[in-house]
């Protein structure tokens, strides 16, 4: 009886991403001719952004909430601190709540149903299948509709997360309510440790 090898489909997959590679690397232009190129898309791209910077600042006012934060939550930033004002919240909180809820993108939808830059439960959809003792959970919430609206749910969601902070004197504590219960305090942790790295 003759033994028969058997080359795995993986080995075989391996090697053909390395040949692939390896001519496609073989018909690239070199460095040195690239090199112009590219140093002149990198001047023209950063003259262009410094032009826009000096626009963007000449037009909107300063944010409070550092530069450090993605551009996807800075976006939101006078609706942050509007909200800061009115709930007596630090700009800072309600960003790294949104950058960890959201990462800034207001079409979010979780899983579990809550929807919107601060992943507000709201009273319908899946949201509405989630029953406590006196009937179902988030009656008194919002509707899907409504959280969509960035402006609505980013004060809707402070509104919530000040609330929770009066009632249970901390921020970490109002922020282990204001997330997933079945984690424990390992969302409350992650929210202050984001606040904090980009303060």
């Amino acid at each position: 009886m003759r033994k028969v090898v058997v080359i795995p489909a993986v080995v075989i997959g391996c090697l053909i991403v390395i040949w692939v590679g390896t001519v496609a690397a073989a018909s690239m232009p070199s460095e040195e001719s690239l090199s112009p190129t590219l140093t002149a898309v990198a001047e023209a791209t950063s003259s262009a952004g410094n032009q826009e910077n000096a626009l963007k600042s000449s037009i909107t006012p300063a944010c409070s909430i550092s530069d450090r934060y993605p551009p996807e939550v800075l976006r939101w930033c006078a609706l942050i601190e509007q909200s800061a004002a009115d709930h007596g919240l630090p700009a800072g909180l309600i960003a790294a709540v949104m950058l960890q809820e959201s990462g800034g993108d207001p079409d979010s939808y979780s899983s579990s149903g809550a929807v919107g830059l601060m992943q507000v439960m709201p009273r319908d959809g899946i949201a509405s299948e989630f029953m406590c003792i006196n009937g179902p959970c988030f009656a008194s919430r919002p509707t899907i509709e409504e959280l969509k609206d960035p402006g609505f749910n980013i004060a809707y969601g402070s509104q919530m997360l000040a609330d929770l902070a009066i009632k249970h004197g901390s921020y970490r504590e109002a922020l282990f309510r204001y997330g997933p219960m079945d984690i424990g305090y390992h969302y409350a942790d992650l929210v202050l440790k984001i606040w904090e790295n980009y303060s």
